[in-house]
C-alpha cells in the first residue's frame, strides 16, 4: 500500500461558477464514498484556498489515478499530488553509513 497526500483545489475551467457550485455536491459524495470505502485515509477543507488535502491509501499509481479522475468534477479541479512515507519506514542507520 502507498500513501499519497493529494492537494485538491477548484478550476471551473470551461463552466461558469455557478454551475460547477451546482455540480460540487456530486463530487463531495464521491469523496464521501471514498473515504467510506477507505480509500481517502484523511480528509481536510482547505480554509481559504477553496480545495481540500485528501491522504490516499491505494495499491498503485494506476489506482490513485483512477480515484482522481473517476470523478465527476474533476475536470474542474486541479491536483498536486506528494508521495508519502511512514517515518517508521525510514532507517536512520542508512544515512548515517552513507554520510560516512
Amino acid at each position: 500500500m502507498a500513501l499519497f497526500a493529494v492537494l485538491t483545489t477548484q478550476n471551473p475551467t470551461g463552466i461558469s461558477a455557478d454551475e460547477f457550485r451546482r455540480r460540487l455536491p456530486q463530487g463531495f459524495a464521491y469523496f464521501k464514498a471514498l473515504v467510506d470505502k477507505g480509500v481517502i485515509k484523511h480528509s481536510w477543507a482547505r480554509v481559504g484556498a477553496q480545495g481540500g488535502l485528501n491522504i490516499f491509501q491505494v495499491d498503485s499509481h494506476e489506482e490513485l489515478a483512477v480515484a482522481l479522475y473517476d470523478n465527476p468534477i474533476s475536470p474542474h479541479l486541479t491536483f498536486e499530488v506528494f508521495p508519502l512515507a511512514e517515518v517508521s519506514s525510514i532507517d536512520p542507520v542508512a544515512f548515517e553509513q552513507d554520510a560516512g
